[in-house]
């Protein structure tokens, strides 16, 4: 497992972890992220892109429910809805990281804990939100292979 895949499982965990417990993401983080015993530059980014994903969490569900009706947004699992989140968060957030890259970590976090359909739906929701992103301008990709302002998809 790669080591930005761990950090984004802790994130997940992490994120769930808060919305289960109400407790101050400060709490949360230092258990679950702080707590484990990756190596410090996994945990750093976990960090990083709970942080990010907490601050972003109302902006990231209103382009969810664009691309839902409000009523499924509803029945989205919790988990579903956390790995869109991560997606997006990374989309907007993280300019060295390309879409796919994204994309790709979120269809495989669907697969491993949530349900059999999930890669899909994870995917489509994903997808469409990322469109949205780039005719909105507010997907900039610097970096190693990243052309700057170039469609990353």
């Amino acid at each position: 497992m790669s080591g930005r895949r761990k950090a984004r499982e802790l994130v997940l965990q992490a994120c769930y972890a808060l919305e289960m417990s109400g407790n101050p993401p400060e709490q949360v983080m230092e258990s679950v992220i702080l707590s484990d015993d990756s190596p410090q530059g996994i945990i750093s980014f976990a960090g990083e892109l709970f942080r990010c994903v907490v601050s972003g969490k109302d902006e990231f569900d209103e382009l969810i429910k664009g691309r839902v009706a409000n009523w499924e947004y509803d029945r989205i699992a919790l988990i579903d809805k956390i790995i869109i989140r991560i997606a997006i968060c990374e989309f907007v957030h993280f300019e060295d990281i390309p879409t796919k890259v994204s994309i790709d970590e979120a269809i495989e976090l669907a697969k491993k804990f949530s349900t059999e359909q999930s890669g899909r739906f994870v995917n489509g929701i994903v997808d469409a939100v990322l469109i949205d992103l780039q005719k909105q301008g507010k997907v900039q990709k610097r970096g190693r292979g990243l052309d700057e302002g170039r469609k990353n998809t």
